[in-house]
């Protein structure tokens, strides 16, 4: 399974923005998937998944409420929609699946062997 991320950019404080990720080569209804990201430096953050199943959700505190993940498997693509921005949200943004992955709440327990190559997100003014 190869994953590409896409859709990073400049943001203002306060606005939008709609990662993509899409996947080739087996799939991807088959995979639990979600999104981390990490700043320089710091460790990497769970930000959110879908079980396999579809059927478990799971958001990291930070981004409860502003960030909607959401897939499509017909077109073997998983969304982040990123709403209301705000500094310093970490800037690299990577996808992830994992054969048959569950979604716990805890999202860092479940492994995830397949990544994306990450893209950026700026949130400036």
């Amino acid at each position: 399974l190869q994953l590409v991320e896409s859709g990073g950019g400049l943001v203002q404080p306060g606005g939008s923005l709609r990662l993509s990720c899409v996947s080739s080569g087996s799939t991807l209804g088959d995979y639990g998937i979600g999104w981390f990201r990490q700043a320089p430096g710091k460790e990497r953050e769970a930000v959110s998944c879908i079980s396999s199943s579809g059927g478990s959700t799971n958001y990291a505190d930070s981004v409860k409420g502003r960030f909607t993940i959401s897939r499509d498997n017909a077109k073997n693509t998983m969304y982040l929609q990123m709403n209301n921005l705000t500094p310093p949200e970490a800037p690299g943004y990577y996808c992830v699946a994992e054969y048959l992955g569950g979604c716990p709440r805890s999202i860092s327990v479940q492994p995830f062997d397949y990544w994306g190559q990450g893209t950026q997100v700026t949130v400036s003014s």
